[in-house]
C-alpha cells in the first residue's frame, strides 16, 4: 500500500470521477433508447452511426494528444474499429461510413488529467454495454455478428479490463487541481456525448 501524506482524507481519483459525473451519467442513461418499446433496427442503426460520429473523432483526439499517462494500451482499448465493423454488418459500405457526420465540438484534452477523465467515461461505457448487449439480443436479435459487437467490445474480458483500468487510475498520483481537471473533462465528455446524440435525433 502506498499513501500520500498530503492526500489523506481527499477522495481518490475514482471517487472524484464517480461523484462528479454521477448525475450526468444517470441523465444520459435515461435518454438512451435501448429499452424503449419503440426501438427498431432502423433506430438502432442510426444510434450506432451516431456513436461512431462521436467515438471516431474522440478517440483520434485522445490518442493523438500524446498526453495519456503511460500504462494505457490504446491499441487494446480502441473502440472505433469495432463500430466500423458494426456499421458494415448493418449494411453500410466504407464510402457511406466515411460520409457519416462526425462531432467537431469535442472536449479539450490539454492535460494528462483531462485525458484520464475522458477515458473514464469511454471505459465505463463498456460495463453498461453488457446489459445493452443482452437487451438487443432479445429485442432485435442483434449480436456481435450482425451489428452489436460494440456493445460487447471486450467480450469475456470486460470485467477484467475494467478492473485493470481502475488499477491504472489508482497508480497515478494526481493532486487536487489535477483531479478537478479530470472530473471536468469527464463531465464535458458526458455532456458533449449527450448533445451530439441529441443533434443526431437518436435520444428519447
Amino acid at each position: 500500500m502506498h499513501s500520500h501524506a498530503h492526500d489523506v482524507g481527499a477522495p481518490s481519483l475514482l471517487e472524484a470521477l464517480r461523484t462528479g459525473t454521477g448525475l450526468l451519467h444517470v441523465a444520459l442513461e435515461k435518454r438512451l433508447p435501448f429499452f424503449s418499446e419503440h426501438l427498431d433496427t432502423d433506430w438502432y442503426g442510426r444510434l450506432i452511426q451516431a456513436y461512431y460520429g462521436f467515438y471516431g473523432p474522440m478517440e483520434a483526439a485522445l490518442y493523438d494528444s500524446g498526453l495519456i499517462p503511460e500504462g494505457f494500451d490504446c491499441v487494446l482499448r480502441v473502440k472505433t474499429p469495432t463500430l466500423v465493423g458494426d456499421l458494415r454488418a448493418l449494411g453500410l459500405d466504407d464510402q457511406a461510413i466515411h460520409a457519416l457526420p462526425v462531432c467537431v465540438e469535442l472536449p479539450t484534452f490539454d492535460t494528462p488529467a483531462a485525458c484520464l477523465g475522458a477515458l473514464y467515461v469511454l471505459e465505463g461505457a463498456t460495463l453498461g454495454g453488457q446489459v445493452l448487449r443482452r437487451e438487443m439480443a432479445q429485442r432485435l436479435d442483434i449480436d456481435a455478428h450482425n451489428g452489436g459487437a460494440f456493445l460487447n467490445v471486450y467480450g469475456a474480458d470486460t470485467g477484467r479490463r475494467w478492473k485493470d483500468f481502475l488499477d491504472y487510475l489508482g497508480r497515478l498520483p494526481l493532486d487536487a487541481p489535477a483531479k478537478q481537471r479530470a472530473v471536468a473533462a469527464a463531465c464535458s465528455t458526458f455532456s458533449g456525448f449527450e448533445q451530439w446524440l441529441d443533434s443526431q435525433e437518436v435520444l428519447l
